[in-house]
């Protein structure tokens, strides 16, 4: 029998200012990005940094990065990364200090909880989620 897997393995969220990035998503979640190492990629490709968001492996929710590689530019666009939160008012309430907007504030959606739907400091749309 195969073992289920999550739907998303990994996610990555460009910017143009990888710094600026870092500050509001450290701002907005109180948590410590760590630099992805990017040796083993060729150096004909892309050049590319990646700041990890905290993982454990075993646990919920799927790992991702931001990510700077010339020719991708952040911005708002048809994909949307919801991050866990035990309230996703807090979180939503570092946002404009952080460098971005919040763009939907904190509703509910039935018994699935609330969401909030913000603007990090690159143009990247991105969504806040709590049971409560």
């Amino acid at each position: 029998m195969e073992k289920e897997i999550n739907a998303v393995g990994w996610f990555e969220l460009y910017c143009s200012d990888l710094s600026r990035a870092q500050a509001f998503y450290e701002g907005v979640f109180q948590k410590k990005l760590e630099k992805l190492p990017t040796d083993g990629i060729p150096p004909e490709g892309p050049s590319i940094e990646m700041l990890a968001f905290p993982m454990q492996e075993g646990m919920q929710g799927a790992p991702g990065a931001l990510c700077k590689m010339e020719g991708v530019e952040p911005g708002v666009g048809g994909t949307l990364v919801y991050f866990s939160c035990v309230d996703c008012a807090e979180e939503q309430g570092r946002v404009e200090a952080s460098g971005g907007h919040v763009l939907k504030p904190k509703f509910p959606i039935g018994h699935y909880g609330f969401i909030a739907i913000v603007q990090d400091s690159e143009g990247n749309c991105i969504g806040l989620h709590s049971m409560k």
